[in-house]
């Protein structure tokens, strides 16, 4: 038998997405789609284009920049949410794809949608058709497929290939099959529709992580017959997450005494920095322990295990960690590198910045130079992350000091930059500086509430999350935290510096800036 490709569909741009606190900016997520192309996965589904103006123009931008990867828009089979994914991912061209789908299970039927079988083999049909007005290839997901009876699926399947479906999709939408009862589902369905066994129509799976099967549940189908395979980076999505790229690819990768006729497309190299770049732009940071892309994924600390590294690395690796992105960094940087060294190393990195980007990255790359001996590639990427994660500055840090210790009360004061309209630079106004100070239960809690006082917000501190960019002691700090202002939306915040005050007082600011831009 020949090797047969597997299709990796990625949808951290639209699934990841919907986790809670992990909305992106436009600028994030083009960075994640540029990733993603380099990463070389086969679609990109790149959001909802129907639930808002920023989802549609996002993936628009993608369609029309990003070359390589099919890349999907989502909708309901709902006319409107047709048409929108169809002018959405039109700039793709013969690369653009429409992902419809429709809730099948008894339970979504009774008591979500209040439809019969009948009904819905008709809306179904009727959405593959009209999304076949705007696009060639359309795919079809039968919502809650795994608890949908059989029979019934096996029919919708057959009525949408008919209509024109390329794909159908089998989605284990809350996480609910076992490895065994999910493969002999796809089984079924491989042998119940004749375009399946022929090739005129491909199975994919969708699952989700609410068991932690979503990875064995996905290996199970390809071994029956699915042939592409729906995940993100991280395994990032609602719940408990999905199926996480990195650990199907490597899991194909690895055992081909399993896996020997399956093969995927993906730059393995590219993992890592994927991972990298999906934890930063989303907020989501990678468990230490996480398999493949987690910081000891390859860390031996026993004293049997390093015995045998060091005498055969096969004795407990089972991979090497330069196939999936691991490795030394280029030599550092250094205070006295110009602008051009720092524009190479980019460059090297993957990232092409605007002039105005290069210009604000290269003064934060020489306060950062100031205070610390080298700047490697990772504080370098936190630098740069920071600046795409950038909202519209209503305020800026202009300065900050603290005051703390054992038998001090915690003080801080900060000063801050309030943006000038159009009309105040036109006039020649200077730009408006407010300081205050606050008092709190730390150095962080007292600067956060100095922020306060001066931009009028009260927000609420939901997570925080500190962790060292890079090595040594003068290690760039990077701080994550999600941020209630009263409404119950979370809204993330990034910052990084040497000093973990500040880099927690930036990442407030740019939440702060966030939720002002949310509300203008």
């Amino acid at each position: 038998m020949s090797t047969q490709k597997i299709k990796i569909f990625d949808t951290t741009l639209r699934d990841g997405e919907q986790c809670p606190g992990a909305s992106m900016t436009f600028r994030e997520k083009m960075e994640v789609a540029r990733q993603l192309a380099r990463l070389n996965v086969d679609v990109i589904e790149a959001g909802f284009p129907v639930i808002s103006d920023g989802d549609f123009e996002s993936v628009q931008a993608i369609a029309k920049e990003i070359h390589g990867p099919q890349i999907a828009g989502l909708a309901r089979c709902v006319e409107k949410d047709i048409t929108a994914a169809g002018e959405a991912v039109k700039p793709a061209g013969e690369r653009g794809r429409i992902h419809v789908f429709l809730a099948t299970s008894k339970i979504h039927r009774e008591f979500k949608l209040g439809k019969a079988q009948e009904e819905i083999i008709r809306l179904a049909v009727k959405g593959v058709q009209q999304a076949k007005t705007f696009v060639n290839d359309v795919e079809f997901s039968p919502e809650d497929a795994s608890r949908t009876e059989p029979d019934f699926l096996a029919q919708v399947c057959q009525a949408v290939v008919d209509a024109g479906a390329l794909t159908v999709n089998i989605p284990d939408t809350v996480g609910w099959s076992t490895p065994d009862e999910f493969g002999d589902l796809i089984q079924k369905l491989y042998e119940s529709v004749p375009q399946f066994r022929t090739g005129e129509a491909v199975i994919s799976v969708h699952c989700h992580n609410d068991l932690g099967l979503a990875v064995a549940n996905s290996l199970a189908a390809v071994r029956a017959g699915a042939r592409q395979v729906e995940c993100t980076v991280n395994g990032i999505g609602e719940r408990a997450g999905n199926a996480a790229l990195e650990e199907l690819v490597m899991a194909l990768k690895t055992r081909p005494d399993i896996y020997k006729d399956f093969t995927t497309q993906i730059n393995t190299r590219e993992i890592v920095k994927s991972s990298k770049l999906v934890a930063r732009m989303s907020g989501l940071m990678v468990q230490r322990n996480k398999a493949i892309v987690g910081e000891n994924a390859f860390a031996h600390a026993s004293g049997i295990h390093q015995d045998g590294m060091l005498k055969n690395r096969n004795t407990y690796e089972i991979m090497d960690p330069v196939d999936v992105g691991w490795g030394d960094t280029e030599l550092p940087l250094t205070k006295h590198s110009g602008r051009a060294a720092l524009v190479e190393r980019l460059t090297r990195l993957g990232l092409t910045l605007s002039q105005a980007d290069s210009d604000a990255l290269f003064v934060r790359f020489k306060e950062i130079g100031d205070k610390k001996k080298f700047v490697y590639d990772d504080d370098l990427l936190a630098l740069v992350e920071g600046q795409i994660s950038k909202a519209p500055e209503t305020w800026s840090l202009e300065y900050l000091s603290v005051s703390s210790g054992t038998q001090t009360v915690p003080t801080a004061t900060v000063k801050l930059i309030h943006a000038q309209t159009e009309e105040q630079q036109e006039a020649g106004e200077d730009p408006q500086i407010v300081q205050d100070a606050g008092t709190g239960d730390g150095p962080v809690d007292a600067a956060l509430k100095a922020i306060d006082r001066i931009t009028q917000l009260r927000g609420r501190l939901m997570d925080y999350n500190i962790r060292s960019v890079s090595r040594g002691k003068d290690a760039l700090g990077e701080v994550v935290m999600k941020v209630d202002f009263g409404d119950g939306q979370l809204v993330s915040g990034k910052g990084a510096s040497t000093d973990i005050v500040e880099a927690s007082a930036r990442a407030y600011l740019n939440a702060v800036n966030r939720r002002l831009s949310r509300k203008g």
